[in-house]
């Protein structure tokens, strides 16, 4: 049976844009929109061109793709034709295939945001996509706040589509502005619009994530007919975000009925390399990847009980809704102190230490774990850290160099601008090959700010560490967090460091200590022993 085509409709770069902290440079949008074009998705949204230079200089630049490059703007202002509104001008002069433009369907934005009469609106409408269209641009209408200013004035917000319809727009998308509407009132809305005459063919969706159900919404839109999906990498937008194509592909691909009924532009192949776009992106925004995402989580296919553990290794699927491999993304069993045997000897075989069942090395490790654990650690993120504590259990843990001592001093003082400045020093001796070698690192980055004692330690502890250094020059520090693990006097500190290296490897270490500097330390330390077992092997 042939599918029906269902087409995606990204706006990672406009309307993901909108997220608070979040600024794109054009060549962070280049890049995104290049990753954008290899998943396949049909639309590219690249931004509102002249609204700000980073927007003009990315359709100034922008390579061809394969995606329809869409720009985006507005319907011409009251008072003045579509041919002579200089804002619709800037948006036709990007150039691109398509352009989409957003109008008033809610009545009370009509008369209250834009001050006219409904007849002229619906005027507005139509003038402006039929000058898009006169272009020979494919001309999409964002009916803004559709789904309240349907419930208000369902005939009205119908003639604001008809507007655009008549008037040769290809893609009318009901956006879902506020994002309140619930899926069950969008699957209404959406059939009660197609059965008024509006095709299901002709109409998109556009939904935030206000009450947690974009996806759902977007979903419940596709089985009431509608056919373009709009949303962004991450579900990055304003408020609370957007639909999340990072969750809506897999889904719209892997599960039925969809999977059966709809085809995308999206392949097999593709799909495979969804974890690694929606953390390229991560990585671009400098935020550490959600791990409970969907799909592509890191805790996604994490399994951390014993009882679930055991029979994962028996089946994955009594566990796992899908294979982890068909998203780019991985299995995990965690150690903590519920792990059990077969917990435990899944997650040695995934780091490659192959134990017999009844090794008695396996006990040893679970007490050391659940031991540790008391004390503070946690081994369920940090699982490099639970590879070495394994290693030196089996008698598996290379020594590729001992740290002989270590010292952190943190000054203030007055700058040249008589302000109180910081400024941290590390001391780190480290002997390799039988040779002390002496490294000292300031915390000063190239801008002249203090990144503070623990940038200095970890600066000096990979400043020399002989033959080995080379392993290690791709290394770097992604994320640091700390908890304080009890409280009062007797207050320990956690520790937990992620690192990645050049090959987009990325794992987490602990380091427990009541002091803040030595649980540091000792998490630094386990990161760099975990890469060298990577890049050296276990015999230094």
């Amino acid at each position: 049976m042939s599918r029906e085509r269902l087409y995606l409709y990204d706006t990672t770069l406009r309307d993901g844009q909108q997220t608070q902290g979040v600024q794109f440079s054009t060549a962070e949008k280049l890049k995104i929109a290049a990753a954008l074009d290899a998943l396949g998705v049909d639309y590219i949204e690249g931004g509102w061109p002249g609204a700000n230079p980073t927007d003009s200089a990315f359709f100034d630049t922008v390579p061809a793709t394969r995606a329809t490059l869409t720009a985006f703007g507005m319907t011409k202002r009251a008072g003045r034709s579509a041919a002579n509104d200089d804002v619709l001008a800037a948006v036709l002069n990007a150039g691109t295939g398509a352009v989409c433009i957003v109008g008033k369907t809610h009545e009370f934005h009509v008369e209250t945001a834009l001050g006219i009469g409904l007849d002229e609106n619906l005027e507005t409408i139509r003038d402006s996509v039929a000058h898009l269209v006169a272009q020979g641009r494919e001309a999409l209408f964002d009916a803004e706040h559709f789904f309240d200013g349907y419930r208000a004035n369902p005939a009205y917000a119908l003639d604001c589509l008809r507007a655009a319809l008549e008037a040769g727009a290809r893609w009318l998308v009901l956006c879902d502005t506020n994002g309140g509407t619930l899926p069950a009132e969008v699957h209404r809305i959406v059939t009660e619009v197609i059965a008024a005459g509006i095709p299901g063919n002709r109409l998109g969706i556009h939904t935030h994530n206000d009450t947690e159900t974009a996806v759902a919404a977007s979903l419940a839109a596709v089985e009431a007919g509608v056919r373009q999906i709009q949303g962004t990498l991450n579900g990055l937008g304003e408020r609370c975000g957007n639909a999340n194509l990072v969750s809506l592909i897999p889904t719209l691909m892997l599960k039925p009925p969809y999977r059966d009924q709809f085809e995308i532009g999206v392949t097999a192949e593709a799909l495979e390399g969804l974890t690694r776009l929606s953390r390229m992106l991560d990585d671009i925004l400098n935020r550490v990847p959600l791990k409970q995402l969907a799909y592509v989580g890191g805790s996604a296919f994490a399994h951390k009980a014993g009882l679930h553990a055991s029979a994962i290794l028996k089946n994955p699927a009594t566990y796992e809704h899908i294979d982890p491999a068909l998203v780019g993304n991985r299995r995990f069993v965690p150690m903590s102190n519920q792990a059990g045997q077969s917990n435990l000897r899944r997650r040695l075989a995934e780091a490659g230490l192959e134990v017999d069942p009844g090794d008695p090395a396996l006990g040893r490790i679970l007490e050391a774990v659940k031991a540790r654990e008391a004390e503070g650690y946690s081994y369920d993120t940090a699982e490099a850290s639970f590879e070495l504590l394994a290693r030196a259990e089996l008698g598996r843990q290379p020594e590729f160099f001992e740290v002989k001592r270590y010292r952190v001093t943190v000054e203030r003082r007055k700058n040249k601008r008589n302000r109180m400045v910081s400024l941290s020093e590390a001391v780190v001796v480290v002997k390799v090959d039988g040779e002390k070698k002496l490294s000292v690192s300031e915390s000063m980055d190239e801008t002249g700010s203090d990144r503070g004692p623990v940038n200095a330690l970890s600066k000096a502890l990979a400043k020399d560490l002989g033959r080995y250094q080379t392993a290690i020059e791709d290394m770097r520090l992604v994320d640091f967090k700390v908890r304080i693990t009890q409280g009062g006097t007797e207050a320990v500190t956690r520790v937990i460091i992620d690192s990645e290296d050049g090959a987009g490897r990325r794992w987490s270490t602990v380091g427990v200590s009541a002091n803040i500097v030595d649980a540091s330390f000792e998490a630094l330390l386990e990161a760099v022993r975990w890469k060298l077992i990577r890049d050296v092997g276990e015999t230094p």
